[in-house]
């Protein structure tokens, strides 16, 4: 699909709003946090000139948007072995191990999934740019399970409208220290970068609305396996939502500690969307790990 242009002048019911939300108001084809990257890059102007995500508008503001074209990818193709869930000439969902990083970046820039799905895949969408293409969302490096990657331009955006519209179906099972006084509820707090640790994020304030719901399925030696519903996706969010809970994800040495566990235990489960050409909701699980199933979680799962 071609790159989307869009102008606006400010009226006065949208005084006071943040750029990047009236953006993804008014932008359907792009992802906040795709408007978010742009804005950063300086492919919107307010007024002419570059301006930051949380800048307030004011009535009478002009607004410019001008998506660059997407670019080819730089990372190279790696033969890595992929456990393909589902693939067709629109998209691909993998079963990402754990200890596989998603895209290149500093640090990591071969050996990630971008380089093995540049070897499988003969065309992957360019709107995630030259380290991430075909990437539509992430997981963490120690985090297993479903993952889908777009091949198509249009598939990308259709699926990041549905990420961003809160249309994906998102479970993960988690592996959380302690004993939870109540099986079942549900945690909303918002969840933003750390005041003081920059490169770990919280619950703050000012943080962004976020809502995790929680079942406890099994117990196990030290904790519980822990069914989590994301109707947000905040970074970290689980994460923080269990620490806030006072039941840190097992293994997690940034929001608790390492212990006796290879990695942070949890597992993209299950994912469910709608296929972007034809409609069809589509439904993925990925089988519990070894390492969860050492650690004493059952499986079937209760």
């Amino acid at each position: 699909m071609p790159a989307i242009a869009a102008d606006f002048e400010v009226e006065p019911p949208n005084s006071g709003a943040r750029l990047d939300h009236f953006l993804a108001s008014n932008v359907p084809g792009l992802s906040r946090s795709r408007l978010q990257d742009l804005i950063k890059q300086g492919h919107v102007k307010l007024n002419g000139v570059k301006a930051k995500p949380g800048a307030r508008l004011r009535a009478g503001d002009s607004i410019v948007l001008r998506e660059p074209p997407p670019v080819a990818a730089i990372a190279e193709a790696e033969d890595i072995a992929l456990r393909v869930l589902f693939e067709d000439e629109e998209l691909i969902v993998i079963d990402k191990p754990p200890g596989l990083v998603v895209h290149p970046a500093a640090g990591h820039q071969a050996g990630t999934l971008v380089n093995a799905l540049l070897h499988h895949c003969p065309t992957l969408s360019g709107i995630g740019g030259e380290q991430r293409p075909g990437i539509v969302h992430r997981l963490d490096k120690e985090t297993s399970g479903c993952l889908v990657a777009a091949k198509s331009d249009s598939a990308h955006q259709a699926l990041a409208r549905q990420f961003a519209g809160r249309e994906v179906t998102k479970i993960y099972l988690a592996l959380a220290a302690g004993r939870f006084a109540r099986r079942t509820g549900i945690i909303e707090a918002p969840v933003g970068r750390h005041p003081a640790q920059r490169k770990k994020m919280a619950i703050v304030v000012r943080g962004r609305p976020a809502r995790t719901d929680y079942r406890v399925l099994a117990e196990i030696e030290g904790g519980a396996l822990v069914e989590c519903i994301l109707h947000t996706g905040r970074t970290h969010q689980i994460r923080v939502h269990l620490k806030h809970l006072g039941h840190p994800v097992l293994g997690d040495a940034v929001y608790g500690r390492r212990g006796v566990y290879p990695r942070q235990m949890l597992h993209a489960w299950r994912l469910g969307f709608a296929h972007p050409r034809t409609g069809e909701r589509l439904t993925f699980e990925s089988p519990l790990p070894d390492d969860f199933r050492e650690a004493g979680a059952p499986w079937p799962l209760p």
